[in-house]
């Protein structure tokens, strides 16, 4: 996952330092990803790749079963990690490559880049997009403090899609894949927009502050190494009013204590443990 500028990790995951000195502000994918419930896709897509990896290789991995059990156990059940891990460095250098062609500038040569720049570059010339008059801001802090909460928008640029082909500004987050549809999206990606839209206060990279802009449409670009698809999201009130309920849980599920002290009936509680000693020998 890219590390935006004020972006850090933590054992609750990302968080944003505020320039201005206030409270630290917890990521928009943070609260998502605590606060929305993935297991009922990842679990199956898990079995799957682990089960494809298994059977790929099964001539190979049928001696181990009895002699490597023990390392062949640990390299299973680290396969959809891995296979996790690889997709993310992807989307992350073609979100940097996406970034640089947005500012024009210089582009790290990668051959497995290379397809889903040529879409990205597709799509620009689709919409005629000037990156000069058209790209309002890429990769941009958005701040909400009175929320509590911080993203990093993948790109605000003007399209001709209002009436008359009036320019629209759209808030546009890019996602890229190996294997799904360039149509397909999730409903947490309305979220995620949504919480970006309704942000207060946008950081230039010299951190100095403006106001939010107006929004107009939001929407998730695809990019795929032989297509695209710009999929328009509904990420209005509505939606923020949820991301603010998932916004709430996180918030708690973070402050929460993570043990509690056992009750016992009069009389049963156990005996203190006695603290392990070790002795010098004389």
């Amino acid at each position: 996952m890219t590390q935006p500028k004020h972006a850090r990790d933590t054992e609750r995951g990302r968080y944003y330092s505020d320039p201005a000195g206030g409270p630290d502000l917890v990521s928009v994918t943070n609260v998502i990803d605590t606060g929305v419930n993935k297991s009922m896709a990842l679990v199956p897509w898990g079995v799957k790749v682990t089960l494809e990896y298994t059977l790929d290789r099964w001539p190979f991995l049928t001696d181990r079963v009895t002699a490597d059990r023990t390392e062949l156990t640990k390299e299973l059940k680290a396969v959809h990690r891995g296979v996790r891990e690889q997709a993310a460095d992807l989307g992350d250098r073609v979100h940097a490559a996406a970034e640089a062609r947005a500012l024009n500038a210089p582009i790290t040569d990668d051959p497995e880049v290379d397809p889903y720049l040529a879409q990205f570059d597709a799509w620009l010339a689709s919409w005629g997009v000037d990156l000069t008059e058209h790209i309002e801001a890429t990769e941009i802090t958005c701040l909400h403090r009175r929320l509590g909460y911080a993203g990093t928008a993948d790109l605000m640029v003007r399209l001709p899609t209002g009436p008359g082909h009036r320019m629209e500004l759209w808030l546009i987050d890019y996602k890229s894949s190996a294997t799904r549809r360039a149509s397909s999206v999730y409903p947490e990606n309305t979220l995620q927009l949504a919480a970006l839209r309704y942000c207060e206060t946008v950081l230039l990279p010299d951190d100095t502050e403006h106001p939010m802009p107006l929004i107009e449409r939001t929407g998730v670009l695809n990019l795929r190494a032989g297509s695209h698809a710009l999929v328009p999201m509904p990420a209005d009130r509505v939606a923020h009013r949820a991301f603010r309920g998932a916004l709430e849980t996180t918030k708690w599920l973070h402050a929460a204590a993570h043990t509690y002290p056992a009750l016992f009936a009069p009389d049963h509680a156990p005996a203190p443990r006695r603290r392990a000693t070790t002795r010098k020998a004389a």
